[in-house]
């Protein structure tokens, strides 16, 4: 056992101060899981506590996020920017170590964490980034991309979908740089394991392709570290399982009763079976000096050698290190001019129109790398370089299979880790499927792209199971996105131009199945750019038409309508609401005129739409799920026709 070990010690006596002092955290990971977390940091990775962002370092995913407290116990400890107040400030209001870790907030920190099963997800994607960069760069002598991707999970992150998915996934391409450590200690927050699972997790990921380790006894270091080494030995993605006792050292250790809340009193037991008597939140100088000799300088220590040989590297290599470079610092540099030059002024659906642009796009964007869920032919989305596998890492185009939120955590991780822009493509109602990991995407501000067809009830046959209804509301009310639905080759050529500008946040481009005119417009790559803008405009108009994608077409039939009735009338595309509602008020009311009467045109629930449209004002949309049948039958069916709409605009007008 590891009682007297005062540098191990202290990583678990200062996670339980912070969780004592908030009076809110997970004691019994950080007293569990401590030797794990200790040999990765003080034996096995590469970090920087200097350089948090050194790119070749190993990269770390607390998966299992509640056990936060480790984690910055850890970083600390370690010397990263996370002071010992910052510690005392555990999960208060504006500190740097709130409840879960959050990428971009707290230096160190690799990947946003705590909804179950997506750092798992996460760190399989940090590890095919690495496996295909390396792949593409590393020349002989010159292994610049040359990494591992550890994470610890708990056996809640191993119950969600999303982690069958990605083991899965994991497996199949032999991603052999991630090494999974599982914290199994056998009780989960209602009660032990063995109430909600039953099957033999290590027969399970042996059969999904993976090399399987235990560990009985998950105080023994030694057996932690010699597993790292054979896992580093393999061929296939590592899962180590190490027997832990939750609240390791409390009156309720072994039960659920240490999973969630604080020690309280008994934090005086837990100290004392680990020998520990320094005060509160004061660490001994020696223990400083030991995580300083063997994280920190250990880790600059490599840091210099990699900065060496890189330098090395683009004097030998310098066209492959500056893409490199460019795709790190997400300079894409592609031009209106050359996109304009795309357009044939067909008419075609926006779903072809995206997969132009994105083939265009793969030609010029080396990091550009994805695919779709099993959807490819549909969604017109694929990657270029044939298929990624693990006898072609430089292949582009990832067969997710039907996985959609493993897709969209694996590209959060492949963002995450840099050096590439991943997007992922499916049919717009599954989207739902993806959700949870589309929001950690808007969460950690990732430049990630989602490409999401059939858009509509226009899908016709295929009927309400895949008709979206809800599904723009659902993204649009997201902080932090852009959600384009172009109308035409134009705005899609610049929403995607706009998505790969703002590097800062998610992007989701949603396109039809079906074909739609290709309208006129001016100055279209600076009009998307704002979200909405007057495609047709008159002075003093008596009606503005809002729509967006196919709906656009239709609002301007509806126009000519209203015009024959001596009505003035302004259309506006609004193409990316979020961005439209970021825009300065001015700009809003020269696009929206208020003393117009103001309706919506969209296929979709009129949700969000009336904070454009006033009082008087109606949303013309679908607020009952579909229907299935051939598209022009159910858009009889349901009215949603120009003559119908501007009939009833007109019966509506003061």
């Amino acid at each position: 056992m590891n009682k007297s070990n005062k540098n191990l010690n202290a990583m678990r006596i200062l996670g339980i101060e912070a969780i004592n002092k908030a009076n809110s955290g997970h004691p019994g990971i950080v007293l569990g899981a401590a030797p794990i977390v200790y040999s990765l940091f003080t034996k096995s990775m590469h970090i920087n506590p200097k350089n948090p962002e050194w790119f070749n370092r190993d990269r770390f995913v607390l998966s299992a996020g509640h056990g936060s407290g480790l984690l910055y116990s850890a970083l600390h400890l370690s010397g990263f920017k996370l002071s010992i107040d910052e510690i005392k400030n555990f999960r208060q209001l504006n500190s740097l170590t709130p409840g879960h870790p959050e990428y971009g907030h707290t230096e160190g920190v690799d990947s946003t964490t705590g909804p179950l099963g997506q750092g798992f997800a996460m760190g399989v994607g940090m590890a095919l980034a690495e496996s295909h960069l390396a792949e593409k760069y590393n020349k002989d002598g010159f292994d610049i991309v040359n990494h591992y991707t550890y994470v610890l999970c708990g056996d809640g992150d191993l119950q969600e979908g999303v982690c069958q998915e990605a083991i899965s996934f994991a497996g199949r391409y032999k991603l052999n740089k991630l090494v999974v450590f599982h914290d199994s200690n056998d009780i989960q927050l209602d009660a032990p394991v063995e109430v909600a699972q039953s099957e033999d997790i290590q027969a399970k990921f042996k059969a999904a392709g993976w090399n399987t380790l235990k560990i009985e006894n998950g105080e023994d270091l030694d057996a932690i570290e010699k597993a790292i080494e054979t896992a580093k030995k393999s061929d296939k993605p590592t899962y180590i399982e190490v027997k832990t006792v939750i609240g390791l050292g409390a009156t309720n250790q072994g039960t659920q009763k240490v999973h969630g809340a604080p020690l309280g009193s008994d934090i005086e037991a837990v100290k004392k079976y680990f020998q520990w008597d320094l005060p509160e939140f004061s660490p001994s100088q020696d223990i400083y000096d030991f995580y300083n000799e063997n994280v920190a300088q250990r880790g600059e220590k490599a840091n210099i050698e990699w900065e060496d040989l890189y330098s090395q590297y683009k004097a030998k290599h310098p066209e492959l290190a500056q893409q490199l470079e460019n795709a790190i610092n997400k300079k894409w540099d592609i031009t209106e001019a050359e996109l304009e030059k795309l357009n044939e002024k067909a008419e075609q659906a926006t779903r072809v129109s995206s997969g132009n642009v994105l083939n265009y796009l793969n030609s010029k964007i080396p990091a550009l790398i994805g695919g779709s869920a099993d959807l490819t032919e549909s969604t017109k989305a694929k990657g270029a370089d044939g298929n990624y596998d693990y006898n072609n890492k430089t292949g582009r185009n990832i067969m997710y299979g039907v996985r959609e939120f493993a897709m969209g955590a694996i590209n959060n991780g492949i963002a995450l880790h840099k050096g590439l822009l991943p997007f992922a493509s499916g049919f717009f109602v599954f989207s739902d499927y993806m959700k949870p990991a589309i929001r950690l995407s808007s969460l950690m501000h990732l430049q990630t792209l989602y490409i999401f067809t059939h858009d509509s009830i226009a899908v016709g046959e295929d009927g309400p199971t895949h008709q979206p209804i809800e599904q723009l509301a659902m993204l649009r009310s997201m902080p932090n996105i852009n959600v384009f639905r172009p109308c035409d080759m134009a705005e899609t050529q610049a929403s995607y131009l706009a998505a790969l500008n703002d590097t800062k946040k998610p992007s989701v481009i949603i396109a039809t199945r079906q074909n739609l005119k290709e309208l006129e417009h001016k100055n279209v790559f600076e009009n998307v750019n704002k979200g909405a803008y007057l495609l047709s405009s008159e002075a003093n108009p008596d009606i503005t038409l809002i729509a967006s994608g196919s709906e656009v077409s239709l609002a301007m039939d509806v126009k000519e309508i209203l015009k024959a009735s001596g009505k003035k009338v302004n259309v506006v595309s609004m193409v990316n609401m979020n961005e439209f509602k970021r825009q300065d008020q001015s700009y809003i009311d020269q696009i929206i005129d208020k003393n117009s009467q103001r309706f919506s045109i969209e296929l979709s629930s009129t949700f969000g739409w009336h904070q454009f449209l006033g009082d008087d004002g109606k949303a013309f949309g679908i607020d009952t799920f579909g229907y299935s049948a051939p598209f022009n039958d159910v858009i009889n069916h349901i009215g949603f026709t120009a003559e119908n709409i501007a009939n009833d605009i007109l019966k509506c007008q003061k």
